[in-house]
């Protein structure tokens, strides 16, 4: 260990496979560089995630949630993260619903039958609020590479572009992911999803910006969903089977996306920073 560091707990979580490293500086106070980030978050070097979490003291809701993803960029939203700190926080507080406050804006978690409810906020559908380049219909953008073409653009707190296609597993996603994320129709780039609807379900598979293929995107989940939901292939609510298994995801009339699913702590450590 390196004079001035000392040794920090960590939590080890998951949802549905999108793994997170999780800090408390509530009490003691600190911050990451992008390059510790990076490499807390390699998985031959490190500890290995898709995101890491700093929860910190927050002035209007039980509990402020910083999200770093792997490559060290700070990003507004995390939909799985979300239900990992809901669960940590509603088995600290013993309150039935707490709040999370995040980049994004204020969210809020509950204990479900089929594990923790989230609401993620509300479906920004503008093309300014996604963000894009230039001025369009976002449910149905004029854009298209390889295979995929005319993607439906929501914001989750992060910008999603969603690609329906005849089979989501038939897409070489490790391929064509990185040349939509990094897009100049994109300028804060953007999590790219394949989905196929089939009756109340939604098969997708994402790559994440800055994370690459994950095994669940939350808030890709509820992008997928409002997608689905805005071109009259699904109701406001369905299933949304993701690699890691499935959520279960609601298009709430009040604009608001609400998200169910599984939270699981896979490991407690401590680690020289």
């Amino acid at each position: 260990m390196e004079k001035g560091q000392h040794m920090r707990p960590f939590l080890k979580m998951h949802g549905l496979g999108n793994d997170f490293i999780i800090f408390d500086a509530r009490e003691d106070d600190f911050a990451l560089a992008d390059d510790e980030v990076r490499a807390l978050s390699n998985r031959r070097r490190g500890i290995g995630c898709d995101q890491l979490i700093i929860l910190r003291t927050s002035g209007k809701a039980d509990i402020f949630m910083e999200i770093r993803n792997a490559d060290g960029g700070r990003v507004g939203a995390c939909g799985n993260a979300t239900r990992c700190v809901g669960q940590l926080v509603l088995d600290e507080t013993g309150k039935d619903k707490i709040s999370i406050e995040t980049d994004a804006g204020l969210l809020s978690a509950e204990r479900a039958d089929a594990g923790i409810s989230v609401n993620m906020g509300p479906a920004r559908l503008l093309w300014n609020e996604i963000p894009l380049a230039r001025e369009t219909d976002t449910m149905k953008v004029d854009f298209a590479m390889g295979p995929l073409f005319s993607p439906t653009c929501v914001n989750m707190g992060n910008p999603h572009a969603v690609f329906f296609v005849e089979d989501a597993d038939a897409v070489d996603l490790a391929y064509w992911g990185p040349q939509v994320e990094k897009n100049a129709l994109f300028p804060e780039r953007v999590n790219a999803s394949v989905g196929t609807v089939k009756g109340d379900t939604i098969r997708l598979r994402v790559w994440e910006r800055g994370a690459g293929i994950t095994d669940a995107c939350g808030t890709a989940a509820c992008a997928s969903l409002v997608a689905a939901s805005r071109l009259g292939l699904v109701d406001r609510k369905a299933t949304v089977m993701l690699d890691g298994g499935p959520l279960e995801i609601e298009w709430l009339q009040d604009g608001t996306v609400q998200m169910t699913g599984a939270a699981t702590l896979a490991f407690k450590g401590e680690v020289a920073l």
